[in-house]
């Protein structure tokens, strides 16, 4: 049975645009999530993302994100959760972009336990989805996460950390870093024509705490060609959102 809470949806007031007018086609739960972010040359990243993509800057910098949670309530709109499928823990990188005033997310890539949903992301929605063997174990002392890709290659998108919340939740607020990097609600890629396709979201804003976190392996970042910065990351929790998604839209045309 779904613990999804559609309340969500009469939470707008905080979105930088209106919802859109289509109906919303999926939904989501991400749980005990960490955002890890840091700043790296706009050049490095520039370079590792189309050209048809502006990148998004604060301050003249550039942030990657590495995003750990568990998800659970995955599943299109009307049909129930389905065992295997509905619930599975993801990690994704990703920086940041806007096309037509609207910020979002480019992903470098999005690792996931479960092969049938990487599978369909892939096919649906042309995300960089990979599959992977992970466990997230959560304890008084916080969330232990492992992720290694598959196949398994030594060295190449391995993640093993912990992580805990350290104060009360404190939604961003705008105009500042942590608004900057999760704020968002929409995703974009490019297609093989190099045409770009926005995927829209919605969410309450993110319930965040600042946090703690220890890496012990961490070479997501370097597998989509990116050195991170021997500097600590800024880093935030959030234990809980509910979101809903939308069908990917093919910016300039119909599509």
């Amino acid at each position: 049975m779904s613990d999804f809470d559609y309340d969500v949806l009469k939470q707008t007031h905080h979105r930088p645009w209106p919802m859109p007018d289509a109906p919303w086609v999926m939904t989501q739960s991400w749980h005990h999530l960490l955002f890890a972010h840091w700043p790296v040359d706009p050049a490095t990243v520039r370079e590792r993302i189309p050209p048809a993509l502006p990148l998004d800057l604060y301050d003249g910098q550039a942030w990657i994100g590495i995003v750990p949670f568990h998800m659970t309530n995955v599943a299109p709109r009307g049909l129930p959760n389905v065992p295997l499928v509905s619930a599975f823990p993801e990690l994704n990188v990703r920086t940041y972009v806007t096309v037509e005033g609207r910020p979002g997310v480019y992903f470098f890539s999005l690792d996931a336990a479960s092969t049938i949903a990487v599978a369909a992301a892939r096919t649906l929605f042309g995300l960089p989805y990979f599959a992977a063997e992970m466990t997230v174990t959560v304890d008084a002392a916080g969330v232990q996460y492992q992720s290694v890709r598959k196949p398994r290659t030594a060295g190449v998108a391995e993640f093993t950390g912990r992580y805990r919340p350290l104060s009360p939740v404190q939604p961003p607020v705008a105009g500042r870093l942590e608004y900057f990097l999760t704020e968002r609600y929409c995703l974009y890629r490019v297609d093989r024509s190099n045409r770009i396709h926005r995927l829209e979201i919605h969410h309450p804003p993110w319930p965040l705490q600042v946090a703690e976190a220890a890496f012990d392996r961490n070479t997501m970042a370097a597998a989509a060609g990116i050195q991170l910065p021997p500097v600590a990351p800024l880093l935030h929790y959030a234990h809980r959102q509910d979101m809903v998604a939308w069908a990917p839209r093919r910016l300039g045309g119909n599509g």
